[in-house]
This record gives structure tokens, sequence and C-alpha cells, in this order.
């Protein structure tokens, strides 16, 4: 699958109170932590997203936006208002993977795994056990939109991880991310950036239901 198909990315679940005293904001264990657990707290998260894939082997910049929910690890919906109809969905047994955008006429069908789906929940995989699994480093502190946030740079520990990099955007307030880039691989990098959380709002039933549209192939992986 190709850059252009917007897979591979993200996400998350009564938002805590601030863990412990103000943040020292120079001390990235401390922001990735507060950011771990706010995630971690919550039972379930809406909001408006923002991707920007740029492939600088193909001089591409590729731009997609939507809503997305999340309930838990297994339980989430990436669905995409530009381009229009593109969905990923994990119900709780299985990721529903469709992009009529890229490849019309199918949608793909994953079973879930005991873990957070890191390929498509892109929040959980740089959120987990960050101090662990990361070398931390404070990049800077930044207002956006009125807001202050700490920037905090992360290298995976494991060679087998599947980005190089990631750098986040942490909202000091509630401790959760407002921005996240990651080098996938060499020019290849994916940004998402949230807004209008809405943490613990109530959620639709068919919120994680994917309905297989008429004519739409099922294709099993």
């Amino acid at each position: 699958m190709t850059p252009r198909a917007p897979v591979m990315l993200l996400l998350l679940a009564a938002m805590l109170p601030p863990v412990g005293g103000p943040l020292t904001a120079q001390d990235p264990s401390a922001v990735v932590r507060r950011a771990s657990l706010s995630y971690r707290g919550l039972a379930s998260l809406q909001a408006d997203f923002l991707q920007i894939i740029e492939d600088a082997s193909l001089g591409d910049t590729l731009r997609s936006a939507g809503h997305l929910a999340q309930a838990g690890n297994n339980r989430f919906a990436m669905r995409f208002t530009d381009p229009a109809e593109d969905a990923i969905i994990i119900d709780g047994r299985h990721v529903w993977i469709y992009t009529p955008s890229t490849t019309p006429g199918q949608v793909i069908r994953t079973p879930v795994e005991a873990d957070p789906v890191y390929g498509v929940n892109l929040l959980a995989k740089v959120l987990d056990r960050p101090a662990d699994r990361y070398r931390l480093s404070y990049l800077k502190s930044e207002e956006v939109g009125g807001r202050v946030q700490d920037v905090v740079s992360t290298v995976p520990r494991s060679p087998s991880a599947r980005f190089d990099r990631a750098t986040l955007w942490i909202d000091r307030e509630d401790g959760l991310p407002r921005r996240i880039e990651l080098d996938e691989s060499p020019g290849v990098r994916r940004i998402l950036i949230l807004s209008r959380l809405r943490p613990n709002a109530p959620l639709n039933s068919h919120a994680f239901v994917f309905e297989v549209p008429k004519g739409v192939r099922v294709i099993d992986q």
C-alpha cells in the first residue's frame, strides 16, 4: 500500500486532573508521562483532524481531513471528509480500511490484535509507555491558538519500530497531544494535527460500526 492510502495511523480513550504539581517544561519525561496518563485515563475522545503526508522522494504533499473517535484500545473510527467516504474503523473485532479515493470497490478487513493497533492508532503508537520505549528530548515551548504546548522529540529504542522519530506537541493545560510529526522512512513524514478535542463526550452507538457499501468486496487479510 502506498503512502497515498490514508492508513497506518491513529488513536485514543474521564480526563484526569493534572498529575502532581506544575510541570517542569524542560523535563521531557514529565511531559510525556503526563500525556500518557491523560491519554490512558480517557473513557473516550473525539476530535477533528488534519493529516499531511510529505514524500520528498516523490516531491508530493497529500492532505486529508475528517473526524475521529476512540473508546479504549480496540474501538476507533477515523472518518474522512476529504477525501470523502474514506474510513478506518476498529469495531473491537476487526480493522476495516476503506479507501475508495485510491482503491475503489474494496474494503480490507483484518483481525484486531490484543495490543493497541499501532498500525492505525497513531496516538497509541507514541503514547504507550513512552519513557520505556523512546529516548526523549525537550525541544521548545510554543503557543498555538492561545494554548501553550511543550514540544518533545521521541526516538524509538527498538530498531524494529516502524518510524525513526516522532515529535509531539503536548498541551500544557490538559496533557493531550495537539500535533504529531512522524518520520516514517527516509523522506516520508506524516503530520497529524488535532483540533476541537472533545474528551469523554457522548458517542453515537454506531460510531464504531462499519457498514459495507453495496457492491464493495471485502478482502480479508
